[in-house]
């Protein structure tokens, strides 16, 4: 059994509960709070699963694997059910450079250790942090959206099948909303990720749905 760490409103870790409802994969859940005890991922206990003292973490037995696209991918090639990436080395390329785009440049600036940083050093209130996240959101998902204009249009980001670049869109939509980012220029990005809304495997894993949930 797949034991997961994880916390309602992480990014990274919604991305993983897509995958799993998509592979239709059980898992064992602890939460892990960022902000209760000072944050809980900051504890040694925590910290021997993962040294970086971020969630998610998978365990499956004696094996451990941090970051949400190894997660994601490690699923994909271990477990049955609809693959993730979609056929053919370029069209999985563009799906992996979709998903980099959100996982590894847009998401990291609103990282709650990155806002924690801006009001520590910088005396940035809610209104910077807001300003921050919009100005990083946006630019962002404009060049994932000029991506898909390239493209035929297609239910999902890269055919009639949810991919991982579906994965990473749904969790950044959500935090576009929560920091008040207006997407209402990109309609391919805000048509798939309607699209995606509508299917169970998202609509289940969203932070409201999660049992560490707090409004």
């Amino acid at each position: 059994m797949i034991h997961f760490h994880g916390y309602f409103r992480s990014s990274s870790a919604y991305r993983c509960r897509i995958a799993f409802n998509l592979k239709g994969v059980a898992y064992d859940f602890s939460s892990v709070h960022l902000r209760k005890d000072g944050g809980q991922q900051k504890t040694p206990a925590y910290r021997a699963l993962n040294p970086q003292a971020l969630v998610p973490t998978l365990e499956e037995g004696d094996f451990r694997l941090t970051q949400s696209l190894a997660i994601i991918e490690w699923l994909d090639e271990t477990r049955p059910g609809p693959k993730l990436l979609p056929q053919g080395a370029n069209l999985r390329a563009e799906a992996r450079a979709f998903a980099q785009i959100i996982a590894c440049d847009v998401h990291p600036l609103q990282n709650l250790r990155v806002l924690d940083y801006l009001k520590a050093n910088f005396a940035a209130d809610q209104a910077a942090l807001d300003a921050w996240c919009q100005r990083w959101i946006i630019e962002g998902l404009a060049a994932c959206e000029t991506l898909l204009a390239r493209r035929a249009p297609s239910t999902f980001c890269f055919g009639e099948t949810p991919t991982l670049a579906d994965i990473c869109l749904v969790p950044q939509v959500f935090s576009a909303q929560r920091f008040g980012a207006d997407l209402s220029a990109m309609p391919r990005l805000l048509a798939v990720h309607a699209a995606c809304e509508a299917l169970p495997a998202f609509a289940d894993a969203h932070p409201r749905k999660q049992p560490d949930w707090e409004a």
